[in-house]
């Protein structure tokens, strides 16, 4: 069954919509200015990150909505422009499903309240941790975009939305759902801050993800969903491209890290283009993890180069260095990319790149290519636990 992208919704340090997005993607002098300080998180860490620029407050003013964690607000942006973006009145709501992930959920309202509860038990405002469970968030987006269908959320670290898409495409192949909204949404807290800090892995510089000097990731936020819909039910001129393999591994190697073997990130990778019935030379660009952490792009690099033969590994690029790694909404948003690479023939910069690693001998793209035919791109999301999944997209 052909599984077709109809609509697209993102919010990120990029932009707060699709449209917003492409002009920061296409407009290089706006590069440089997306990775800064947190603005709207009150933590002592000043390391760059990929925040949204409007505050949780002016959000909901936005979206007219109240008590909300900023998790599910931004969720609702994008959730809301996706289905406008399929048009997808004429189904019924309770045959459209929601396919949410996110790894945060209502954290930033809980630390709020544990300001107050740890200095006296008897304060704090209890309605501040009521979203705090990762499905809440869900459960207001649906609401607030009136899907009525199945809804259910996934939360497997950083590969948490591209694992949202495959099992949305599984309820179109086995009829649960006409159509079904699928991604992620993530929202910058001191808990993930702090988190990732004791990991030692927080770059205090914008991230340079395969670079032999790189130190660590910067963490961003954001939320990234498609419209998927069964392609013979939809005219052909409705979709952005196809959802043609798929597939999800796990090394089971370690909590956090991956193995160094990379077998996970290859059987995830390879089992994909099987899916979609490809060769790894039909790959034009890989939209790569690219965390900027040591293992990360080992790993990665080291599965690309067993998969691909090292003198033939297609264009590849981390857009991490653009929006910042936005966890659970990380699948989702570069999904989108995808999409947008697909339907305005560019390929993304990796930026931030300057000295090849020695170990790995990998250079990825460092400029913005555009009018380049695009007919398939390969999306890798590697969580922890060695939780690894790629999507491949194609143009037809």
């Amino acid at each position: 069954m052909k599984i077709a992208i109809t609509g697209i919704g993102i919010v990120s340090a990029l932009g707060m919509n699709s449209a917003d997005t492409l002009a920061t993607l296409t407009t290089e002098c706006r590069w440089q200015t997306l990775l800064r300080p947190p603005r709207f998180v009150e933590t002592r860490h000043k390391v760059p990150v990929g925040e949204v620029g409007c505050s949780s407050e002016d959000l909901a003013k936005k979206l007219n909505v109240n008590s909300c964690s900023r998790t599910a607000l931004l969720g609702m942006l994008a959730v809301h422009e996706a289905m406008n973006d399929a048009q997808i009145n004429s189904i019924l709501p309770n045959r459209i499903a929601l396919v949410s992930a996110t790894t945060v959920g209502g954290m930033d309202l809980s630390e709020k309240f544990y300001v107050d509860f740890l200095q006296n038990p008897k304060r704090g405002r209890l309605r501040m941790v009521v979203g705090h469970d990762c499905y809440d968030s869900t459960q207001k987006i649906a609401s607030y975009c009136s899907i009525k269908g199945f809804c259910t959320t996934l939360s497997t670290a950083c590969s948490s939305s591209a694992n949202a898409i495959i099992l949305g495409a599984r309820l179109l192949e086995n009829g649960i759902a006409d159509a079904v909204v699928a991604g992620g949404c993530d929202s910058l807290c001191r808990f993930t801050l702090n988190g990732f800090d004791s990991l030692r892995i927080l770059d205090s510089q914008p991230c340079r993800p395969f670079d032999a000097n790189r130190s660590g990731l910067n963490l961003g936020e954001g939320a990234g969903y498609v419209v998927l819909q069964r392609a013979d039910k939809i005219i052909p001129e409705k979709a952005y491209c196809y959802l043609t393999g798929y597939a999800n591994r796990n090394d089971a190697f370690h909590q956090t890290a991956s193995s160094a073997d990379a077998g996970g990130a290859y059987l995830a990778m390879s089992e994909s283009l099987k899916m979609a019935g490809l060769q790894p030379k039909d790959i034009d660009y890989i939209n790569v993890h690219g965390t900027g952490t040591s293992n990360n792009d080992e790993v990665e690099g080291s599965a690309m180069i067993r998969l691909f033969g090292k003198e033939h590994i297609p264009t590849f690029s981390s857009t991490k260095p653009l929006t910042g790694h936005t966890l659970g909404a990380a699948g989702g948003i570069e999904t989108v990319l995808s999409v947008l690479a697909i339907r305005h023939r560019m390929l993304y910069p990796n930026l931030n790149f300057n000295t090849v690693d020695p170990d790995l001998g990998l250079i990825p793209n460092r400029v913005l290519q555009k009018n380049v035919t695009i007919n398939h791109v390969l999306s890798n999301s590697f969580g922890f636990g060695g939780n690894d999944t790629s999507l491949v997209f194609s143009s037809h």
